[in-house]
């Protein structure tokens, strides 16, 4: 039975389920990191910070007592332009909070869906066999609802291979970090 079902459903599936398991991973954390880096990089923030530098580097080079009131002029208008660029980063970031959060979302639901789909196909049916030797103490725990060992096989079920699949995959997107 093992070898039968496995053949028919199960020839390519554990590579299959964690190519699928690690493509999320890396999908959350890209998402993760687009979301932390791009804030700051807008054109318009850019330009504002620019300015911004531009006035005070004029305020500072009057510093003579006649051109005081000029100079205190350049550093209001540069304090105005701070605040401007504080109030156009605090809306761009709650902007993107939000689409961010919305995508992370759909990410999520669809990794629930397909894990879903997942355990449903391969639900009693053995995903991968492992040598028994080398899966020793903790062979019963991945046939978990796969039908235990076949000929020194153990036969690895859809669950602890999503689990195990998981684990690595966090461990592989670390590393690419």
């Amino acid at each position: 039975m093992g070898e039968e079902t496995l053949g028919h459903r199960g020839l390519l599936a554990a590579p299959l389920i964690f190519t699928i398991v690690i493509g999320f991973q890396f999908l959350s954390r890209w998402l993760e990191h687009f979301k932390k880096n791009r804030g700051s990089k807008s054109a318009v923030s850019i330009q504002l910070r620019g300015e911004i530098k531009q006035l005070l580097k004029e305020a500072s080079s009057l510093s003579q007592p006649s051109t005081f009131a000029q100079a205190a002029k350049l550093r209001r208008l540069a304090a105005a332009k701070e605040k401007e660029l504080a109030n156009y980063q605090e809306s761009k970031s709650k902007e993107m909070k939000v689409s961010y959060d919305l995508y992370l979302k759909v990410l999520f639901l669809s990794k629930v869906f397909t894990y879903f789909v997942l355990v449903c196909w391969f639900w009693r049916v053995p995903v991968a066999t492992i040598s028994e030797q080398l899966v020793q103490p903790f062979g019963r725990v991945l046939s978990w609802r796969a039908g235990g060992t076949v000929n020194n096989n153990v036969m690895v079920g859809i669950i602890p291979w999503l689990i195990l699949s998981t684990r690595v995959s966090k461990f592989v997107c670390r590393l690419f970090k």
